[in-house]
């Protein structure tokens, strides 16, 4: 009976520690030990997109991202994710964090950790160069085809414009945000309403048929998104983020991407 014990004892030892094992590839600080799995949807220029290649991702979250993950002695891998799927892929475990462009808002505090913040943003309008579209800020926008990406801030201001104001127009919502700009560009759609970032990047442009008729005096910040109560992580990015802010690798990053400070204003409302 005793050997029976010892032994039933033994396997409930050996499955506890595999148990905790398994337990604590998960509750680590990272999903894969080493590794920094990263959630974005590539198709964000000039924050993240694919290069020439059609493979290589590159853009402002992608340096940073390998940036911080260098300081964090582990490896940046991407995962490309579809915009409107990629706050459930981080609450489920698919990947660590969400660095793609992510406004920290009320709502989404509520329901993921997000780190300080990295960069400063504001909303944009954008007309063709050469439009009659008379209309010059979002509330003249009446009767018009404006197209946003769906499920972001842009998409949220102008749902809030139309219960502020009652403006009746036709909004025209896309899955990227390229898609935007081809259609302006095509004359299919009369204005997009995007993030400033995204409107600078397609103005500077050789021969840009854009310009920027708008810009909101409300400021945004982007953060690092992560799963709820995924303290540990957050703290190790808050101090990545601070090294790099230190050492001016963020402002190196921000004048690389777009040829001005970006960064700084973020920072100062840590």
């Amino acid at each position: 009976m005793k050997k029976v014990i010892w032994i039933l004892a033994a396997i409930l030892l050996v499955s506890s520690v595999f148990f905790m094992g398994c337990q604590r590839s998960h509750d680590g600080i990272t999903i894969r030990p080493g590794v920094l799995l990263v959630g974005v949807d590539i198709g964000y220029p000039p924050m993240e997109y694919f290069d020439t290649d059609g493979v290589t991702p590159i853009g402002f979250d992608i340096d940073m991202t390998k940036a911080l993950a260098e300081r964090m002695n582990l490896r940046a891998e991407f995962v490309n994710t579809d915009w409107e799927g990629i706050f459930d892929g981080v609450t489920t475990n698919r990947y660590d964090a969400i660095i793609s462009s992510v406004t920290i808002t009320p709502a989404r505090l509520e329901v993921h950790n997000f780190s300080k913040p990295y960069i400063a943003n504001t909303l944009a309008m954008v007309l063709l160069r050469d439009s009659n579209v008379t209309a010059r800020i979002p509330e003249e926008l009446t009767g018009l085809d404006v197209a946003f990406q769906r499920a972001t801030t842009a998409d949220f201001f102008m749902e809030e414009l139309v219960a502020r104001t009652g403006l009746n127009y036709t909004p025209r919502r896309y899955d990227q945000v390229i898609r935007c700009f081809d259609e302006l560009r095509l004359g299919r759609v009369h204005a997009i309403v995007t993030d400033l970032l995204v409107a600078y990047d397609y103005i500077a442009a050789t021969d840009s048929p854009f310009e920027i008729v708008w810009r909101s005096d409300e400021p945004e910040v982007f953060g690092i998104c992560m799963r709820k109560g995924n303290d540990a992580l957050t703290e190790a990015f808050d101090k990545a983020l601070e090294e790099l802010f230190d050492d001016g690798t963020m402002l190196r990053i921000s004048y690389d991407i777009f040829g001005m400070d970006m960064v700084t204003q973020a920072r100062q409302q840590w």
